[in-house]
């Protein structure tokens, strides 16, 4: 933990970056927020908070409390967990790449299986 004054800051290190949890929180809760088609307003009301703590928490101003942070992810129809993955670390892009490289042999040799069950 980095202290800064007396607010303190917990930070993620992965390869060669460092973002704060705040910042990848609010990161991740717009472009999930966004990927459901949600506006702001919209989460807002279905989380019962108002427009505004929405914003402030995107903006990493306000950071949720663990009962507004599992209604997100209920409205948002996600675990919790997800809110907190920096996915802009390389390494989850090479898993995700490694992932659809598998996917796509295992189809290839399956379709070369039926074919030859086929004969």
């Amino acid at each position: 933990m980095c202290q800064v004054g007396n607010v303190g800051y917990y930070y993620y290190v992965l390869g060669n970056s460092m973002a704060s949890l705040r910042e990848v929180f609010a990161s991740n809760l717009k472009k999930k927020r966004q990927k459901c088609g949600f506006s702001q307003a919209n989460l807002a009301e279905k989380v019962n908070v108002s427009t505004h703590h929405i914003a402030m928490i995107e903006i990493t101003r306000n950071f949720p409390t663990s009962d507004l942070m599992e209604r997100i992810a209920n409205a948002l129809n996600i675990e919790v967990y997800e809110l907190f993955i920096d996915d802009t670390n390389s390494i989850y892009k090479e898993l995700d790449r490694l992932r659809k490289e598998i996917r796509s042999d295992i189809k290839q040799v399956l379709i070369e299986y039926f074919e030859k069950v086929k004969k």
